[in-house]
């Protein structure tokens, strides 16, 4: 045969498949129905097996992608049965109180938590999402986290993850612990500079400060310095900046922003010390309450999936079935569990779509641990 009647008898083919499959997810709804009537569940795994071993037999050398038809199948078939029976979720009510607190806009004010001194770059982050707000300065991220728990700040400003090094693994594990949601997110644009005191060269440093991430951020410059200079990791890049301005000697560096120079009296070496231009830190605002404010198109959840084989499929099966782009995916270690791992996922989606919140409240009632963070807007 030549390609045109092979691509005619495809057609045909695929007439009939979309018949059967309209049929077949009829016949689905027939069964939801009869196992909302009976109070059954919607996943039946023997059932599912069942046929799985029937199609099999007749499946040859394509058993494989026959499994994968079919195990597709299945993803679908219980997304619909589960829209059309399951009881409202946590997570639903969850979402129909962040619809009824938000307001129509995102806030240009308030009382905003934010981790470092002036001249962090947290605090260029909060002052790009709240151009009115006052900010609140504390030690570490969890004062920023209490903060907002207690009441004490409305939000907080947090970095998330940077595109040279990576996530900031302990604001995730803050996240994933305390009982907040993002509202917002903001990407900055990060130009590290290396501060010193004024008169000071290249070759006087013996010591550099900065945020860990930081330094990760600037490895490639700093192996260039040898083994004579030491690498002192602090709480942030602001904070290293003041310190070394309040030094009574002339040995210390800072790796900072260029405003910081400015701040606390410190001049930037001509040096292009950063590994990447395109660097850019993720910020994300935080809220005592889930508040879903118009435009949000981002969600971000913490899953712990079971531990057996296919169970991260499964989940992505449905954001595919769903055609729901996924953003972010990333593993993390389960403390006291060898070898087991929850997963940090950010799609691009909207909680208002039907479909989308169906398809979360599956994951809420088939996940061993669903933890649901927000859907918001990045900046």
């Amino acid at each position: 045969m030549e390609l045109p009647e092979i691509r005619e008898q495809i057609d045909k083919l695929d007439d009939q498949i979309t018949e059967l499959f309209l049929r077949r997810m009829e016949l689905c709804k027939n069964a939801a129905e009869i196992k909302a009537d009976r109070g059954l569940p919607v996943l039946n795994r023997e059932r599912e097996r069942e046929i799985l071993r029937r199609v099999r037999g007749h499946s040859g050398d394509m058993e494989q992608y026959t499994h994968r038809l079919f195990t597709t199948l299945f993803e679908l078939s219980r997304a619909y049965q589960e829209s059309l029976c399951s009881a409202p979720s946590k997570l639903r009510g969850i979402v129909e109180g962040s619809a009824e607190h938000a307001a129509a806009v995102f806030p240009q004010t308030g009382l905003i938590a934010c981790q470092g001194v002036e001249g962090a770059y947290s605090q260029m982050a909060a002052d790009r999402l709240f151009p009115r707000g006052d900010i609140v300065y504390f030690k570490s991220f969890e004062g920023v986290f209490g903060a907002v728990e207690n009441g004490l700040c409305q939000f907080g400003v947090l970095p998330i993850e940077n595109s040279s090094y990576g996530s900031v693994r302990a604001v995730y594990d803050l996240i994933r612990r305390r009982n907040v949601y993002i509202v917002r997110s903001a990407r900055l644009c990060i130009r590290h500079r290396l501060l010193v005191k004024p008169g000071t060269g290249l070759e006087d440093v013996t010591e550099i400060y900065s945020h860990e991430q930081a330094l990760g951020q600037c490895g490639s410059f700093l192996k260039t310095l040898g083994d004579k200079v030491k690498l002192l990791p602090c709480d942030n890049t602001a904070t290293a900046a003041r310190y070394v301005a309040r030094r009574a000697d002339s040995g210390a560096a800072a790796i900072s922003s260029a405003e910081c120079a400015g701040l606390y009296g410190l001049v930037p070496l001509d040096v292009e010390i950063q590994d990447s231009d395109n660097n850019y830190t993720r910020f994300v605002c935080i809220s005592k309450r889930p508040q879903i404010y118009p435009g949000a198109n981002r969600i971000s959840l913490i899953l712990a999936l079971e531990h057996r084989p296919g169970s991260l499929y499964e989940v992505l099966a449905k954001l595919a079935a769903l055609q729901i782009n996924l953003i972010k995916l990333e593993s993390c270690p389960i403390v006291g569990h060898d070898f087991e791992f929850m997963f940090f996922f950010e799609l691009e989606a909207s909680v208002f779509d039907p479909n989308v919140i169906s398809m979360l409240e599956s994951l809420e009632r088939d996940c061993r641990s669903f933890i649901y963070l927000g859907n918001y807007s990045e900046v």
